[in-house]
């Protein structure tokens, strides 16, 4: 009876895992075959011939390369959004765990809430809000509403509590360091393998997002890549030919998110070695 109960876990994570990898095993398969072989053709049989390589090639020169204007939207998105929005919840973070003001509990709560907000909730009055200034079908439109991230500020205000003691704050200070300096020269330091977490977790929020650059922008050349793929599905509602090129763009696009994991795992292994050391 207790090895079946022990089992059940293990199942559990089985199936999630056979539930995540067939979809993305589906998809690498499915790049592989031409326009033709896509539908006649058994669905995990991959093709090897240049199925793959024509796909590219029909993708890059679609529409004047317009694919690629996308990717680099999304990278743009991503990547300044990533970053600011690290440094707004790091400075959030930083304060409230290390100052002690009137408010400071009610602050926090508010900021808990907000992560149990749905986005979508916020979705239309943000659009409401940015066309009343003129901010939509911009890039601003898209990235003003995602510096602010609740959940990052809240895992920096946990990892700024745990990492930067008070007594070296007041050391600073004896030494005549102003707040600023403290903040830039010693938190920032301390708690640069947290913020790596959180600037993952936020560029891929923004790079999958869709929701709201569907909403705010309406012009193909500052789409994202979500929103793009979608406008590229939708027309293949009547032209079948195009689904070679969504599946492919599909697989293109999960590329720079693999290359970031890799290039900055070593500061996910110095993040949890940290932890498991305090």
């Amino acid at each position: 009876m207790r090895a079946r109960v022990r089992l059940l876990p293990t199942a559990a994570l089985v199936l999630g895992a056979i539930y995540c990898v067939v979809p993305t095993l589906w998809i690498l398969i499915a790049a592989t075959k031409s326009k033709t072989d896509l539908f006649s053709t058994a669905t995990y049989l991959p093709s090897f011939g240049a199925g793959i390589l024509h796909n590219i090639v029909d993708l890059s020169t679609y529409q004047d390369g317009i694919f690629w204007r996308w990717m680099l939207n999304s990278f743009g998105y991503a990547l300044i959004g990533g970053v600011v929005a690290s440094l707004v919840s790091a400075a959030c973070g930083y304060a409230i765990a290390m100052y002690s003001f009137r408010g400071r509990k009610v602050v926090f709560n508010v900021i808990l809430a907000c992560v149990l907000l749905p986005q979508i909730v916020l979705a239309i009055p943000q659009y409401l809000l940015l066309s009343n200034v003129g901010l939509t079908d911009s890039y601003l439109g898209v990235l003003l509403p995602q510096l602010f991230n609740p959940y990052g500020i809240y895992l920096c205000r946990i990892y700024a509590a745990s990492s930067v003691p008070q007594s070296l704050l007041e050391a600073g200070r004896i030494d005549g360091a102003t707040e600023w300096k403290l903040f830039h020269s010693v938190g920032l330091r301390l708690m640069g393998p947290g913020l790596i977490t959180v600037f993952l977790l936020q560029f891929i929020a923004i790079w999958n997002n869709f929701l709201l650059p569907f909403v705010m922008v309406n012009s193909d050349d500052k789409f994202p890549l979500t929103v793009g793929l979608y406008s590229l599905l939708r027309h293949g509602a009547a032209e079948a030919s195009l689904y070679s090129l969504v599946i492919t763009g599909t697989l293109l696009s999960v590329l720079p998110v693999i290359a970031l994991f890799l290039s900055l795992q070593r500061y996910w292994r110095l993040d949890l070695v940290t932890g498991a050391l305090k």
